[in-house]
């Protein structure tokens, strides 16, 4: 796949690394991709590993000590290596993974990017302390890429300090809340550029995270159109990792245009709305469940060709906050368990009950919903008026007309789905909504309307 340093004898400790421009972007064709996401599954469903579930190498002997790693997508064989103390320890480390990786130390040393097949010396001296290295490229430490240099008899510690949301705190001064407003669908051909950013946000009173971004916020811009429409969405890494869109509104072949870009490179995606329905749209690179809980998703809005009018329009995208230290990435342990911080609206904890969402009384409104996920499923409700429409991943399930005068009462979504509902508020007052799984309206996913 690449040159790399794959050579066939070893390597000379004092090797020189060939230049390289930067971390080449992470190419991975369907059949890798494909593997990578099974990889991410089968992590989430089991639980993340801790270096003692994986293959430990004990070393006995004294003097120099050379070991054998390999860095394979997404794990460090051996997991563990236990030495006596003053052993003078040197890894011949491999990459046999599908992916560039790297195995870098924090107090030093560190190998370059290695290319799949690459290979490098790395001399750690001798080791009188227990030491640990992982892979530096973005998730992959959280997705199980560590190495623990043990010594024998001697634990080594971990340590904790995630941020925490205070349900009681109120915004900072001057707080804006994510806007919920619908934009007109404009003309048939929309040129879009989404800038690819990492960005400290406020996610909650308090809260702050690194963000990755579509367009330097939380969800991504809400794109617009009707059905036939063509999207011309030109697409630039300004990042210092690999990036990829996947526009669930789209029919295009993905290793094209799904395909990962490097930093400082553009990609430029075309495609023709076919089809009505609230879609998402996400970064798909591996490992694609820590690219989507740190932020990269948002909506696209395709209106059904008989949509009518309203006289106030909303997009609402649940999706799950698994918190680490305030300014910092999300937790990947978390997001490989299933286990959120926060479901919000929006990208913000309870936004819209600190701003609450406008409507008048007697008039029609539409609410459309995108669930980006991770795991958690949406039942959107309003408290004190019911759906006389409902609209669920491209099919009618409530119409005003309908002869038995039915109507809803909650919008059932699973991740990666969406739709709308269209009610009135019978009269002036506040009308909170939220998701009925009531677990995740008490951490956050929920807010308000408030009708004159």
């Amino acid at each position: 796949m690449s040159t790399g340093t794959a050579d066939a004898g070893p390597l000379a400790d004092d090797a020189a690394p060939p230049a390289r421009a930067g971390r080449r972007p992470l190419l991975v064709g369907l059949a890798v991709g494909a593997a990578m996401l099974l990889i991410v599954v089968l992590t989430a469903v089991s639980g993340h590993r801790s270096a003692d579930d994986r293959a430990v190498v004990n070393v006995t002997g004294d003097g120099v000590q050379t070991i054998a790693v390999k860095l394979v997508d997404l794990d460090i064989v051996p997991g563990k290596i236990t030495v006596p103390r003053g052993a003078r320890v040197i890894l011949d480390v491999t990459n046999d993974g599908e992916m560039p990786h790297d195995l870098a130390f924090p107090e030093g040393p560190a190998t370059r990017m290695l290319d799949p097949g690459g290979r490098q010396r790395l001399d750690l001296g001798v080791v009188n302390a227990s030491r640990t290295g992982w892979c530096t490229v973005p998730g992959h430490k959280q997705a199980g890429m560590t190495l623990t240099i043990q010594l024998a008899a001697e634990a080594t510690a971990s340590t904790g300090g995630d941020a925490t949301i205070d349900p009681n705190a109120t915004p900072e001064p001057g707080f804006r809340p994510y806007p919920a407003d619908l934009a007109p669908a404009g003309p048939p051909v929309h040129h879009v550029t989404l800038g690819i950013n990492d960005q400290t946000l406020s996610v909650a009173p308090g809260v702050t995270q690194r963000m990755w971004t579509f367009g330097g916020a939380v969800p991504g811009p809400t794109l617009h159109g009707r059905v036939g429409d063509t999207f011309v969405v030109t697409v630039i890494n300004n990042t210092p990792m690999g990036h990829s869109i996947d526009f669930h509104a789209s029919m295009v072949a993905p290793d094209r245009d799904m395909r990962t870009i490097g930093p400082g490179q553009r990609l430029v995606y075309r495609f023709t709305a076919r089809h009505a329905g609230a879609w998402m749209y996400h970064c798909a690179t591996a490992p694609m469940i820590q690219h989507i809980g740190n932020g990269m998703y948002g909506a696209v809005i395709i209106d059904p060709p008989d949509l009518a009018p309203v006289s106030t329009e909303y997009v609402l995208v649940q999706s799950e906050l698994y918190l680490g230290p305030n300014a910092q990435t999300g937790d990947v342990t978390k997001m490989t368990c299933g286990t959120p911080d926060a479901v919000v609206f929006n990208g913000y904890y309870d936004q819209y009950r600190h701003r609450p969402l406008a409507a008048r009384a007697g008039e029609r409104v539409r609410i459309w919903v995108v669930d980006a996920g991770l795991t958690r499923s949406s039942a959107f409700h309003i408290v004190g008026t019911q759906f006389d429409t409902a609209y669920s991943d491209g099919a009618y399930l409530v119409r005003p007309d309908n002869p038995s005068r039915s109507a809803a009462q909650a919008l059932a979504l699973q991740p990666g789905q969406g739709g709308f509902v269209e009610f009135t508020l019978p009269e002036p007052g506040h009308y909170p909504f939220l998701s009925h799984l009531m677990v995740d309206a008490n951490r956050g996913a929920s807010g308000e309307l408030t009708a004159q």
